[in-house]
């Protein structure tokens, strides 16, 4: 996107590669060494599956829980479902999930035999508040979903990347900006349970999270962007930190509420990966 939304902003809230190093001979010649990165520092990615990803997409709530309608989300669940398939996940959509429905689906996901699968991702859009996600009929914390594939209750995970994007609120903050200068291998017999999770939130803790209403996330749409240009090139990080760099600059609210519009936003990683990651080519 340019930065010049077609449709409205709203947010989802309640309504109101590493370069390779040299070293110097004896004879002062220059070197590449013969193998620029080490196998203890990355994760395998030798499977005979890349893994799942589940996407929990909400868009209708119940009346009871005063949450409107989070049009645009459609575009997130298609954009993620193609970029996702593409990199070589199987990609399972589920639709307007209650807050049960959200837990029965991630817990039996989470039981299944992982042991030829090199990964897990899953892609949660839908309102949100610090530290919960709402199933249609209300909340459910965040925490109880992710305990889920911690390493002392989905072993065939264990040592293996897991991924979670998380397009929600987690607050009523507004962040309104700040005009700036232009841009010119060891083995281990125990490792934590909580080892191994990436935590990509579209926000930081406390703040609204904008949502085009035709097309899309300022998260959703640029994560599959850099996806998609950079998965074949960088590690995770290096994609995330331009995730973060396109969404901090390339957007900013447009919305008929008052006082909501010209916001900025910046979303936030909890890195808990303990190798490098890159998704094969």
């Amino acid at each position: 996107m340019d930065g010049k939304p077609r449709g409205e902003d709203t947010v989802d809230a309640r309504q109101g590669k590493a370069q390779e190093t040299s070293f110097l001979t004896d004879a002062g010649v220059d070197q590449t060494d013969a193998k620029p990165r080490s196998d203890a520092f990355q994760y395998n990615m030798n499977y005979g599956s890349l893994g799942q990803c589940v996407i929990i997409n909400n868009k209708n709530f119940h009346r009871s829980t005063a949450m409107g309608v989070r049009n645009g989300t459609d575009e997130d669940a298609k954009n993620a479902f193609a970029t996702f398939s593409k990199l070589g996940f199987k990609v399972d959509i589920r639709n307007d999930q209650t807050g049960s429905q959200m837990v029965d689906l991630l817990t039996k996901v989470s039981r299944e035999d992982h042991s030829k699968s090199a990964m897990f991702v899953c892609v949660l859009l839908s309102h949100g508040d610090d530290g919960v996600i709402f199933g249609t009929d209300g909340p459910v914390p965040l925490k109880t979903l992710f305990e889920l594939f911690r390493g002392d209750r989905c072993k065939s995970l264990v040592g293996k990347p897991k991924l979670f994007f998380i397009q929600a609120c987690r607050g009523t903050d507004l962040d309104s900006g700040i005009e700036t200068d232009g841009e010119t291998d060891t083995e281990t017999n125990k490792i934590p349970v909580e080892a191994d999770f990436l935590y990509a939130y579209s926000t930081a803790p406390g703040y609204y999270s904008w949502r085009n209403v035709t097309q899309g996330s300022w998260f959703i749409s640029s994560l599959c962007e850099m996806l998609s240009k950079y998965a074949n090139q960088l590690e995770i990080m290096q994609i995330m930190t331009r995730v973060n760099h396109k969404v901090a600059l390339d957007f900013e609210s447009s919305c008929n509420m008052p006082g909501f519009s010209g916001k900025k936003q910046i979303p936030c990683i909890v890195y808990m990966l303990t190798k490098e990651l890159y998704f094969p080519k």
